[in-house]
């Protein structure tokens, strides 16, 4: 994943802030205990809000542990739980199909991604093997994504579907039946939106490399950056996937998380999409190298 989903903090209360803060030092600590030191460093806000979407049930109380990247003070983290457990698993067969993305795109360098490949390889075996479905749906959609790059596909619809579809089979993971079909959904349109928005993220470098990239196709960019009515297109195209998410987030009571995912939905998203076509989220820090773990949120 890419580090986009960040809820906005003007819309939190602290309580809520301390509770998403121990969310991402739960997952932290799940992936070390289920893959290894290395799978931690994959850790980023886009995971952590997964682990949120997947959490069943009211709140529970965090625990204060000690932290390797805090050795003084320590970080208040909840236990391991189902949500924690099925998004780490998640998190390594995403962060390895994204690095096998990376190295088979022609228009990327190559000696980072090898060495983040070999290092999360074992962790990628036993998820694989916990996870069989939820990879197995991961890889096919990927391969047809590359189908479409190969083809040159000018259908941003088409191609963010690829992404969208991967991102919802998570969904399939889910007991309980109705919950499942509300992710299936909120998560679909959130993969359109990320996928979207990484391309926009990446238009001036891939038109660089001359690398696929479904805006340049869809719109016949002549330079590496969106016209103004690209952008009015794109623009709508992003706020309708966010509609859409909203939607299927009214279908379920989060309970304890609802602030939380709220945030993310109603004005998080936005906010980062903005600062993604006007380029100042970079500039933010809000970007980390893909896979890559961020710093602590919020």
């Amino acid at each position: 994943m890419f580090g986009y989903v960040l809820p906005s903090r003007d819309r939190l209360t602290e309580a809520d802030k301390q509770r998403f803060r121990a969310v991402y030092c739960g997952l932290c600590r799940a992936l070390g205990e289920r893959y290894g030191l290395a799978a931690r460093f994959i850790l980023n806000y886009d995971f952590t809000f997964l682990a949120v979407l997947l959490w069943d049930g009211g709140d529970v109380e965090a625990d204060h542990r000690r932290c390797i990247a805090h050795p003084l003070s320590g970080r208040d983290c909840f236990p391991g739980n189902e949500a924690l457990a099925l998004a780490a698993d998640c998190s390594v067969i995403l962060s390895w199909w994204q690095l096998q993305d990376a190295l088979a795109d022609p228009g990327k360098g190559k000696a980072r991604y090898r060495a983040a490949a070999l290092a999360l390889q074992n962790a990628y075996e036993r998820a694989r093997e916990r996870r069989p479905g939820f990879d197995g749906s991961t890889r096919a959609q990927l391969e047809r994504l590359r189908a479409l790059e190969e083809a040159r596909c000018s259908s941003m619809d088409e191609s963010a579907d690829t992404f969208a579809v991967l991102l919802s089979g998570i969904a399939g993971e889910v007991a309980d039946p109705v919950k499942r079909r509300v992710l299936e959904q909120l998560l679909y349109h959130l993969g359109r939106w990320i996928y979207l928005v990484d391309a926009a993220d990446d238009l001036a470098e891939d038109f660089a490399s001359g690398s696929y990239n479904p805006l340049l196709e869809r719109f016949a960019l002549e330079e590496g950056r969106l016209t103004e009515e690209a952008r009015e297109g794109l623009v709508l195209s992003l706020d309708s996937s966010i509609r859409l998410m909203a939607a299927a987030y009214e279908l379920w009571d989060f309970g304890a998380w609802s602030n939380v995912i709220r945030s993310v939905v109603y004005e998080g998203l936005f906010c980062v999409g903005r600062a993604v076509l006007e380029g100042t989220f970079h500039a933010a820090g809000g970007l980390r190298a893909p896979g890559g773990r961020n710093e602590e949120p919020l």
